[in-house]
């Protein structure tokens, strides 16, 4: 397996949990989405990223709000709900448990 595709296999591994946290606590536009994962290398095209959102807020996790934009039309703003909130708090949770388990290997190793 070459290293770019494990890379890659990784990041999908983790984005939606990544897509939540970059919603936490603010609502936010799409492309502000797509470019707060870039910041974090987190590299992302809105064909990835739009169904990742239906299927977020089709689970009750996201909800989102048309608003009226002075530069074309009337945007989408996607934010978390109290389900999302809760979901995102068990994510946490299980990213520190991954992350310790993966260091217990890293120092274990013969």
């Amino acid at each position: 397996m070459k290293i770019e595709n494990a890379k890659a296999q990784m990041r999908k591994g983790v984005l939606e949990y990544c897509i939540l946290l970059v919603l936490d606590g603010k609502p936010l536009y799409a492309s502000d989405i797509i470019a707060g994962l870039k910041e974090a290398k987190m590299i992302v095209v809105e064909g990835t990223l739009y169904p990742l959102l239906t299927r977020l807020k089709n689970t009750g996790f996201l909800t989102y709000r048309w608003e009226e934009s002075t530069q074309g039309p009337p945007r989408k703003y996607y934010e978390l709900t109290d389900s999302g909130r809760k979901f995102l708090g068990e994510l946490e949770e299980s990213w520190r448990e991954l992350v310790e388990a993966v260091a217990k290997v890293r120092t274990n190793k013969s």
